[in-house]
């Protein structure tokens, strides 16, 4: 009798798996990642966009936003493996924190599984991704802005480049970073027009 095999489990399934395994206090990110067994940095950023991603989910954006950038930008070194610092890796997101994230991410990412496969795998080479760690740098430090809604479209950003980077879709990636500059294009001129506006008005 031939034995059926299991498949894999996807991403973003052992991503479900672990918010409905985690305790109401939740897990620290060092947990997170561990059980996910994942040390890429694609990975690791994905996980955490995910939270930065959900609109009005206040809190869980500033506790990840900068360990997000310590990942970028060790890409941007050339590191060859994430690691993140011991301050920001006991950092913990509990297990409501995790149920909405991983609802999240199946509802509006889950399209990512069904379409990505490797393609201008160039873009997603040692090269390139230090050229792209520079672009979401930039994403994830646009995060941090205390206005609403301002983490939403830069999150979404960094996870579609981080999937693509996982799974060397350079067509995502280049999708992710056009998203992504195009906010940062919008926050600058809107920010700038309120300042001029701000002085006009002060100062006659």
């Amino acid at each position: 009798m031939t034995e059926t095999k299991t498949p894999p489990r996807t991403f973003l399934q052992s991503l479900e798996a672990m918010a409905d395994d985690a305790p109401d206090a939740g897990f620290s990110l060092h947990d997170i990642l561990d059980r996910l067994e994942e040390r890429a940095f694609g990975a690791m950023l994905f996980i955490l966009a995910l939270p930065c991603a959900i609109p009005f989910l206040y809190g869980v954006p500033q506790v990840v936003s900068l360990p997000m950038m310590a990942l970028t930008l060790q890409m941007l070194a050339g590191r060859e493996e994430p690691w993140l610092p011991e301050k920001f890796g006991q950092r913990m997101i509990n297990k409501a924190g995790l149920t909405r994230t991983s609802r999240f991410g199946r509802k509006w990412f889950g399209w990512l599984e069904v379409i990505s496969h490797p393609r201008l795998t160039f873009l997603t080479g040692k090269t390139m991704e230090r050229v792209v760690a520079l672009f979401l740098t930039a994403f994830c430090a646009s995060i941090l802005v205390p206005l609403p809604l301002t983490n939403s479209t830069p999150a979404i950003a960094v996870a579609i480049v981080s999937f693509g980077l996982m799974a060397r879709d350079g067509i995502l990636v280049l999708l992710g970073a056009i998203l992504g500059t195009v906010w940062i294009g919008i926050l600058v001129t809107g920010s700038t027009w309120i300042i001029t506006s701000l002085k006009t008005m002060i100062l006659g």
